[in-house]
């Protein structure tokens, strides 16, 4: 298995960050197999969806519609209302696997792997990518 870490920065927003770019230079001339992608945190998630056409804010204001950023959460440090990014891995995992074609990532026509961080205080993070071949 070939695996490789990659820093992504978020910034102090809520954001959704498009990784695809990243995935498919990891993938490219890696034959047929399977990609794994991991998030190493406890606030952030990864999602497969179209991007540039709002869907990423669309996700955001429906991770806030159900994870509101208030004082409802018990996990209490951080920023106010912190806890929901730690409820947040629940809903939008911190992994993905997508199968890999000729070195080439089979995702739909829109669709982008995207690394999801509503974590403010936490600015950077880690992506591990994972190719196994087939």
């Amino acid at each position: 298995m070939r695996s490789e870490v990659i820093t992504v920065q978020t910034g102090s927003r809520p954001t959704v960050r498009d990784i695809t770019s990243e995935a498919e230079r990891f993938v490219a001339g890696q034959g047929d197999g399977l990609l794994h992608i991991f998030v190493p945190h406890a606030t952030a998630g990864l999602a497969i969806i179209e991007t540039g056409s709002g869907s990423d804010d669309d996700l955001l204001r429906a991770l806030d519609d159900l994870l509101p950023a208030d004082d409802r959460w018990r996990h209490r440090h951080g920023s106010p209302g912190h806890g929901r990014d730690h409820v947040l891995p629940a809903f939008v995992p911190p992994y993905a696997t997508l199968p890999v074609l000729g070195g080439r990532l089979q995702l739909g026509t829109w669709q982008s792997i995207c690394l999801v961080d509503t974590n403010g205080d936490n600015p950077g993070r880690q992506v591990r990518f994972s190719f196994l071949s087939g």
